[in-house]
C-alpha cells in the first residue's frame, strides 16, 4: 500500500488580496508550486499567441480593441482566466474539463472517484480536493481546510451549482510530494497543517463567525489593506512585460517529476 502523500498532512493557501486563483492551482497540486508572478507570466504569454491569432482578422474587419495593451487573462488585481489556470496544471500534466461537458458525465454521477474539482464565481476561484482518500474544502476565504464527507460531496456540488458556479473538474497524475522546500517556495501563503488540526481550527472559527455561504463565498473581505492592493496591481503590471517571469525551480521540479513516472 502507498504511504500517505506529503506525509499525509494537508496544504491550505489562505486568502491574499485578490490571489484566489494562485491559492487554487497551489492546492490542487497540494503545494507551493505557482506565485501571482508566475501566473501572470502564464497570462503574458496567453496574450501575445492570442493577439498573433487574431493579427488577420484585425488587419482585415479592424477590432484593434482586442490588440490594446490590456490584459485579457489578468486583471491588475490579480484575477486570472481559466485559461491560465489550464496552462499552469499542464505543466504538471493535469487537464481540466468542464464538470458539464460529455467526458465529465462519470464526474457528475460519482463525484467521489474523482481526485479534484475548480469552482469559479464572479471573481472566485476554490478548489475541492481528495487527499489521501479524503475530501476538502481548499477554499481560501477559510482558515483551513474544511473536511467534506462523500456523500456531502455531490450535494455540496450540486448547491454550487444550483447558485450558479462553474465547476471544472481536474485529471491526470496529481504530484505525490512537494518537490520544492520551503525555501524555494515562490509565494508565502501557505500552511501544512494535519487532518486533526485542519478540524480544530475550523471547528473554532464556526463558533466564532459564520461559514461562508455558497451564493457570496466569491465575496472579498473587505478589510483587505488598499495599499497592498495597490502594491500589487504595479507588481502584476511589471510582471505581464516579462514573459519568462515563470518560476525556473517549477519547470523543472514538473520535468523531473513526470520523468520519474514515466521511467
Amino acid at each position: 500500500m502507498e504511504g500517505a502523500s506529503n506525509g499525509g498532512m494537508l496544504y491550505h493557501e489562505v486568502q491574499e488580496s485578490k490571489l484566489c486563483a494562485v491559492h487554487c492551482v497551489n492546492t490542487v497540486l497540494q503545494g507551493p508550486f505557482f506565485s501571482e508572478f508566475d501566473l501572470a507570466a502564464l497570462a503574458s504569454d496567453l496574450d501575445r499567441k492570442e493577439r498573433q491569432m487574431m493579427m488577420p482578422e484585425v488587419v482585415v474587419g479592424g477590432g484593434g480593441d482586442f490588440l490594446s495593451q490590456e490584459s485579457h487573462n489578468v486583471s491588475l488585481d490579480g484575477d486570472f482566466s481559466i485559461q491560465v489556470l489550464e496552462k499552469a496544471l499542464e505543466v504538471w500534466d493535469l487537464q481540466v474539463i468542464p464538470l458539464n461537458s460529455p467526458v465529465a458525465e462519470p464526474a457528475q454521477i460519482d463525484p467521489e472517484l474523482e481526485n479534484a474539482f475548480i469552482c469559479h464565481l464572479q471573481d472566485h476561484w476554490f478548489c475541492i480536493r481528495k487527499v489521501n482518500g479524503e475530501w476538502y474544502n481548499f477554499d481560501s476565504l477559510f482558515a483551513a481546510p474544511q473536511h467534506l464527507s462523500k456523500f456531502y460531496l455531490s450535494a455540496y456540488l450540486d448547491s454550487l451549482k444550483g447558485f450558479g458556479w462553474s465547476i471544472f473538474l481536474v485529471r491526470g497524475n496529481f504530484p505525490r510530494e512537494c518537490p520544492i522546500s520551503s525555501s524555494e517556495a515562490p509565494s508565502g501563503y501557505g500552511q501544512w497543517l494535519s487532518p486533526e488540526d485542519a478540524e480544530r481550527i475550523i471547528k473554532s472559527c464556526n463558533t466564532t463567525q459564520p461559514r461562508p455561504s455558497p451564493q457570496r463565498v466569491g465575496q472579498t473581505d473587505p478589510t483587505l489593506s488598499d495599499m497592498e492592493d495597490e502594491d500589487l496591481k504595479a507588481a502584476i503590471a511589471a510582471s505581464l512585460m516579462d514573459t519568462k517571469a515563470v518560476t525556473p525551480q517549477i519547470m523543472e521540479a514538473a520535468t523531473s517529476q513526470t520523468e520519474k513516472e514515466t521511467r
